[in-house]
């Protein structure tokens, strides 16, 4: 099939999306209380972020994304709405019609006028994300769930905030969220000893969120799954997240396979020092 075509239907597609995705946000304080509108919102978003990707429109396809993981977060907590939350998703709603609609235009979607619409769109999706936080922080009611499903809520927090750019802000943010992640579970010292030490992980800037998001997100995942189960004793801190906490310096994963070693050390490395590891190696 024809590129034109693809491109044409790709479009004719958004724009029932964007219809979608617009009604709900002008509705917003009924869809929170209807799982299946906001399922739909979260596929509207899904699909263009898709369609975008395939044909590589990556401007669109993060635009997308973010909002798509902004649903996420309406989907699986109970957030109360107000005139300030409905404004900044049509902020970002905004945003991705008039990436489309420049797509569709005679001139097309250029390049370097996207990666500027994108750029200029950053907080506003940051204050998203941020009030999205505050204002499940503020909302403790107990019928809000229960603990495990605040726990799932909290790391869905935290992935967001790891897939933002990495500032002293974001940092406190999950440290932040750490922590509330450590109040769940009081009595538990091994939990208190596992948030604590993903808390000073994330407070070493030479850190950066591709490191830590994979162990930290996968360590608190697995240690509440044990306390779930009633398995309180097999919690564990890995020797990855203890040197991430205690390192002074970046510390870097790799596997076992000798390539994927050489591989890493030369990233790392200059040419001085392995000339010197490979002396000390023979």
């Amino acid at each position: 099939m024809d590129q034109q075509k693809i491109l044409g239907y790709f479009i004719e597609e958004a724009k029932e999306h964007l219809e979608t995705l617009e009604t709900g946000l002008l509705e917003l304080s009924a869809v929170v209380e209807d799982q299946e509108r906001l399922n739909e919102m979260f596929r509207a978003a899904h699909s263009i972020k898709g369609g975008a990707a395939m044909l590589g429109y990556s401007s669109i396809q993060k635009i997308a994304h973010r909002l798509e993981d902004s649903f996420k977060i309406l989907r699986e907590n109970k957030v109360a709405t107000d005139q300030k939350l409905e404004s900044l998703f049509l902020k970002g709603y905004d945003v991705l019609q008039n990436l489309i609609d420049k797509l569709q235009a005679n001139f097309g979607l250029k390049a370097e006028e996207a990666d500027k619409i994108v750029e200029e769109a950053e907080p506003s999706f940051v204050e998203l994300q941020a009030y999205l936080n505050k204002l499940l922080n503020e909302d403790e009611e107990p019928n809000h769930g229960d603990v495990f499903a605040q726990v799932k809520g909290l790391l869905t927090q935290m992935l967001s905030l790891f897939q933002e750019k990495a500032n002293t802000k974001n940092r406190q943010s999950l440290q932040q969220l750490c922590g509330k992640l450590g109040q769940l579970f009081p009595d538990i010292d091994n939990w208190q000893t596992l948030t604590q030490t993903a808390s000073d992980a994330i407070a070493n800037p030479q850190h950066s969120y591709a490191t830590l998001a994979p162990v930290i997100i996968k360590e608190l995942k697995q240690n509440s799954d044990y306390i779930e189960l009633k398995q309180e004793n097999e919690i564990e801190i890995s020797v990855a997240l203890q040197q991430l906490a205690s390192a002074k310096l970046p510390y870097v994963l790799v596997s076992l396979d000798p390539h994927h070693i050489a591989q890493t050390l030369r990233k790392v490395l200059n040419h001085q020092q392995l000339s010197q590891l490979s002396q000390a190696l023979s």
